[in-house]
C-alpha cells in the first residue's frame, strides 16, 4: 500500500451554522459541494486536494472546555505568513494575552523547536487548529 496524501479531516460539530462562519470568515475555506448524506454537514476545500468535513454528530466526542494544549489531537493548515496570519487573527479577536479558558486564546510560536513558525487556536467547538507557515513573513 502507498499512501498518496490525506484526503479529508472530519470534525464533529454542534451548531453547523456557527462552524460554517468560522471556516468560511475566518479560515478563508471555500465550502464545496455535499452529498446528500442523512446527516447535516458541509465539506470545504482546503488546497488543492485536501477537504475539511464538518458533521452534525448527536454524541461526538469532545475536548469539552479543556483549554488549547498543542500536544493534544488537532489539524495542521499551511498558510503564506506567520506575521499575516496573526495580524487577521488579531482582527477577528484572538489574542495571545486572552485567558486560556477564552475561546479566543491563542498561542503564537514565532521561533518552536519545530523548525517552522506556529499558531494554535479554536474553532467553535474547541477543535485545535494549528496554522503554520515556512517563515515568518511571506516574500514580498
Amino acid at each position: 500500500m502507498t499512501v498518496a496524501s490525506i484526503h479529508h479531516v472530519s470534525l464533529t460539530v454542534a451548531d453547523l451554522e456557527v462552524s460554517r462562519r468560522f471556516y468560511r470568515e475566518v479560515l478563508g475555506l471555500q465550502e464545496i459541494p455535499r452529498p446528500a448524506f442523512a446527516f447535516a454537514g458541509a465539506w470545504f476545500q482546503v488546497g488543492e486536494s485536501q477537504q475539511l468535513h464538518l458533521i452534525v454528530c448527536d454524541d461526538p466526542t469532545t475536548r469539552g472546555t479543556k483549554p488549547i494544549d498543542t500536544r493534544d489531537v488537532h489539524f495542521a493548515l499551511r498558510v503564506t505568513s506567520f506575521e499575516h496570519a496573526r495580524e487577521f487573527l488579531h482582527a477577528r479577536g484572538f489574542r495571545e494575552g486572552a485567558d486560556p479558558a477564552d475561546p479566543m486564546h491563542m498561542i503564537a510560536r514565532p521561533n518552536p523547536v519545530a523548525g517552522f513558525p506556529q499558531i494554535y487556536i479554536l474553532d467553535p467547538d474547541r477543535h485545535i487548529i494549528e496554522l503554520n507557515s515556512a517563515r515568518l513573513a511571506a516574500r514580498e
